[in-house]
């Protein structure tokens, strides 16, 4: 057999959760699922890709619907255990095109073509006699073989499955589809890898490509992020006057599109984001819901990702004339500041107390030609952490979500995550970038490559990578 790359066909019974392993092992939300049994009629083939190479590839099949009935058809003919293979392959051979067994020529053709055997139970439900019959006409193929109990429900049976399954099986192993993390994930591709002495190698290679590629989508991400915020720090929007002045109409008007154009940028981000993780099926009306209608620009995204007061003004107070002490007095309600002090503060007070001022708005153009009024780059010096805490925030949902949910992806945000990531240490080293950011200067690349770096750092820590 030319085994190029790992191959494996997840098979059970119906309804047992096969197609969410194979949606959560390929990184596929194509997968179709659903919890009428039969959705699965005809095997179909899921490849995990990485710059163009497969690393391994699933097997998405019907259950078994007659087992019964095949394992009585096997017995009829008495072989050795060393022909029984040829055995299998005769059913699948007499029986194509046979509507009564095409459930099980679906699931058995790969298994024969190569295929690992991958048996998926449903451990929240009891153990029965019924998947004997399964069970001894996947040992007829003499294929490597693994089982995966599902905890579906709340309920457990794992220990009397393990037992049972325990006198088919070389291994088996416990796996959540909807749960499953990044490091559970690599644990049972490093399980499999131990079925049969060929597969050592090719499926130790695929987990190295697979953690590379992991590390990739992390890097992917946290370019997305930091375009989005370099691009929302630096943005400028016009508008073209009437008058020789602007109107109240027309500073409200060019404001508002200057909103939207930086809600226009995260939802682009956010698109990105998604596709970078293969969730591009998620569905739309939760893409285009901004955080559960917390919008950009709400006072709820201040309060979660925002900085709080002492946190502006101290992160404002980057020339360190003023201590935490003084920062501290200053909020408590005291007045009495001295020398050196009063310069820092100014910095640090003024990007609180402006908050409300998003950028600032001008008139330009020509003496005798067409004025225009502008508006950005961004002033505001909380503006840049709302817009990154929410950046990550959803980077984080989205990286750990399993490829086997269907349901909307919830964003129910809290204050406890900005203090998962955001220290004193990292604050300043943002606020420096986000200044430059914020500068009509051009950026420089050298600024926007540290400013990636840090980025992914954050991100590894929101994950928890």
């Amino acid at each position: 057999m030319n085994f190029s790359h790992p191959k494996f066909a997840v098979v059970g019974h119906p309804n047992k959760g096969k197609s969410s392993i194979v949606s959560s092992l390929a990184l596929d939300d194509s997968v179709q699922i659903s919890d009428t049994p039969g959705t699965t009629i005809k095997k179909r083939s899921f490849p995990l890709m990485a710059d163009g190479k497969i690393l391994y590839e699933l097997y998405d099949t019907p259950g078994f619907q007659r087992a019964r009935q095949v394992l009585a058809w096997l017995k009829q003919h008495d072989v050795s255990a060393d022909k029984k293979q040829e055995v299998v392959q005769a059913f699948i051979n007499t029986h194509q095109g046979d509507k009564r067994f095409s459930d099980e020529v679906e699931l058995l053709e790969p298994i024969m073509e190569g295929a690992g055997i991958i048996y998926v139970v449903d451990g929240s439900k009891p153990y029965g006699q019924e998947y004997e019959a399964e069970m001894e006409i996947l040992r007829w193929t003499g294929r490597p073989s693994m089982a995966l109990i599902n905890l579906i429900d709340q309920t457990n049976y794992e220990e009397e499955w393990k037992r049972a399954l325990g006198q088919y099986f070389k291994m088996v192993r416990v796996f959540s589809p909807m749960k499953a993390t990044f490091g559970e994930h690599l644990q049972l591709l490093e399980s499999v890898a131990q079925l049969k002495e060929e597969w050592i190698v090719p499926i130790k290679n695929s987990i190295e490509c697979f953690k590379q590629y992991y590390g990739q989508m992390l890097q992917q991400s946290a370019e997305a992020i930091t375009q989005l915020v370099a691009e929302s720090l630096s943005y400028v929007e016009q508008l073209d006057l009437k008058g020789e002045e602007a109107t109240l109409a027309e500073e409200e008007k060019v404001e508002q599109k200057y909103k939207r154009a930086l809600r226009g940028l995260e939802h682009r981000s956010q698109k990105n984001i998604e596709m970078i993780w293969h969730h591009g099926h998620l569905q739309k009306e939760v893409r285009d819901l901004a955080f559960e209608k917390i919008d950009l620009f709400s006072k709820q995204s201040v309060s979660i990702f925002g900085l709080t007061q002492k946190e502006l003004i101290f992160t404002g107070a980057t020339g360190g004339a003023i201590t935490g002490a003084g920062v501290d007095l200053l909020l408590a309600g005291h007045t009495l500041l001295l020398g050196g002090a009063i310069g820092a503060v100014v910095g640090g007070a003024s990007a609180y107390f402006g908050f409300e001022k998003l950028a600032k708005i001008k008139v330009l153009g020509q003496k005798l030609g067409q004025k225009y009024l502008q508006v950005g780059p961004m002033v505001n010096q909380n503006f840049p952490f709302i817009l990154l805490g929410r950046a990550l925030y959803h980077a984080r949902m989205v990286a750990s979500r399993s490829h086997a949910q269907r349901e909307k992806l919830k964003l129910e945000m809290n204050e406890t995550f900005k203090n998962q990531w955001l220290d004193e240490s990292i604050r300043k080293s943002l606020y420096r970038h986000h200044k430059k950011f914020q500068s009509e200067a051009e950026i420089d690349a050298e600024d926007i490559k540290t400013y990636e770096k840090l980025i992914l750092e954050i991100l590894k820590k929101c994950i928890n990578v």
